[in-house]
């Protein structure tokens, strides 16, 4: 075998571990498994802050199927609390992330800066220390809403800077992408996502 010879089977095996790799993250992690965000904004502050790099499960609730409505199935179900990345209601080229609140068939009100669900206040550490204000269509003052069959209500955790369910509504559950699990970037603020 000549030199030549090699020097060729060791670019062509590099380059099939390049487009194999490639093929498992573009056609497998990103769409089933897991992706990366940045946090481009304070709404979800102090929980995740402006340049935090979060990576978001999508098995965990079951992936969508690209340019489908069907979806995998789940290891487990949304529930109140989670934080979630899904496609904005207004604008369907972009990602959200809120605060999973109300799950369909919930009534939310928010009461003197505290939100009640069903009656009850939210007193979960998630939702404990933080005033949400009375803002949008989706929450005026002494109102009670209903979450529909298949929809979510979402809000940001800094509620003074966040445009959220209170403004534009019902999040459908078919465009949720996945659960925020953990910031991976600054070294500094690595940690779960709670």
């Amino acid at each position: 075998m000549k030199k030549s010879d090699k020097k060729k089977s060791g670019f062509r095996e590099w380059a099939e571990a390049a487009i194999f790799a490639a093929f498992l993250a573009f056609c497998i992690i990103r769409p089933f498994i897991i992706q990366a965000f940045k946090i481009p904004t304070g709404s979800m502050k102090p929980t995740l802050v402006e340049g935090d790099l979060i990576l978001v499960s999508k098995f965990v609730y079951g992936a969508r199927v690209p340019f489908t409505k069907y979806r995998l199935m789940g290891l487990a179900k949304p529930k109140r609390g989670d934080v979630i990345v899904f496609v904005y209601p207004q604008d369907r080229k972009k990602d959200f992330i809120k605060r999973l609140v109300g799950l369909e068939g919930d009534t939310i009100e928010i009461r003197k800066g505290t939100i009640y669900v069903n009656d009850q206040p939210l007193l979960e550490p998630a939702f404990r220390n933080r005033y949400y204000y009375n803002r949008g269509d989706f929450a005026k003052e002494g109102e009670k809403i209903t979450v529909p069959a298949g929809k979510l209500f979402v809000l940001g955790d800094n509620s003074g800077s966040s445009k959220d369910s209170r403004y534009w509504g019902f999040v459908p559950w078919e465009d949720c992408i996945g659960k925020a699990e953990v910031i991976y970037w600054p070294i500094k603020r690595i940690r779960l996502i709670r």
